[in-house]
């Protein structure tokens, strides 16, 4: 999909596609205040927004602690730790074929798993025990959106680092392959996520934290949906060569985000693939600031 600079000064009228009993356990509110798009366009959205029938193809990748650590952009965060001195890092790609009030658009959420405010940070245990702990979540340090009315919501409301670039997904062979790039350049990012594996239901509640003008916001983020599983466990025991040097499911080309990537020095096979045709999803305003 290509980046879309366009936007209308009315919300979509999609409501009726949204009638998932995932739906029905959120209930739907405005923001204090319209938010304000451009000059003359301002828009009363209400939260949570919904995502409805959403493929998602994600790759989890051991990467450098140290690195990740430098990437913080808040003294309460750290990244969580692994073996081998080492953190993670996501990469979550989404269609979003219907979203509450506003347009479709493609998605990559880039991320490291965090605690916050000195939570838990014992290798591998705190990822295991993941979202069941109150100082755990995922924070995004990049994250390309197809949508320019998309690029100005994530920025305004959360803080969150989109970018306007051009987002291609396509199935090849078993395989879902996004390439990322920006205006006509070639793509800077490429990742191969296999579309079957070992099914496993998810029904997920996870805290995002993200900053702002300064503060520290948690926002809530849910998800539900039949993903295809493939672990590599014994990605544990010893360290792999990285992702640049060998040929990998993850393609770096040229770019400052592309050489951002590569400061992680992350490593050439993915610890855990995961992938669905479609799931729902929604995501919350803002529920802390520190």
């Amino acid at each position: 999909m290509l980046a879309n600079e366009q936007f209308t000064a009315e919300l979509m009228d999609n409501e009726a596609l949204f009638t998932d009993e995932f739906f029905k356990r959120f209930e739907l509110r405005h923001r204090p205040s319209p938010l304000q798009l451009s000059e003359s366009i301002s828009k009363d959205y209400r939260f949570p927004t919904f995502y409805g029938d959403a493929s998602c193809a994600i790759a989890i990748f051991h990467c450098d602690y140290e690195a990740a650590k430098s990437m913080m952009p808040h003294a309460s965060m750290e990244p969580v730790k692994m073996t081998k001195g080492r953190s993670l890092v996501i990469f979550s790609c989404y269609e979003y074929r219907n979203v509450m009030n506003v347009a479709p658009y493609n998605e990559i959420a880039m991320t490291i798993p965090v605690v916050v405010n000195c939570g838990m940070n014992v290798p591998v245990l705190t990822m295991l025990l993941g979202d069941k702990l109150k100082n755990f979540g995922y924070h995004v340090f990049h994250m390309p959106v197809t949508s320019l009315e998309n690029r100005i919501r994530g920025r305004k409301i959360w803080g969150l680092p989109k970018t306007l670039e051009n987002i291609h997904v396509e199935n090849q062979n078993g395989s879902s392959v996004i390439k990322a790039s920006v205006g006509d350049q070639a793509p800077y990012f490429q990742l191969t996520v296999p579309t079957n594996g070992t099914a496993q239901s998810f029904d997920v509640s996870s805290n995002l934290y993200s900053v702002l003008d300064g503060h520290r916001l948690k926002s809530e983020t849910n998800f539900k949906g039949c993903f295809k599983l493939n672990k590599n466990m014994g990605a544990l025991l010893k360290r792999d060569v990285l992702a640049t040097e060998v040929q990998s499911s993850l393609v770096l080309g040229e770019g400052e985000e592309a050489d951002r990537l590569r400061k992680l020095k992350i490593e050439a096979t993915p610890f855990q693939t995961r992938y669905t045709s479609s799931m729902n999803a929604c995501f919350d305003l803002p529920m802390e600031s520190v």
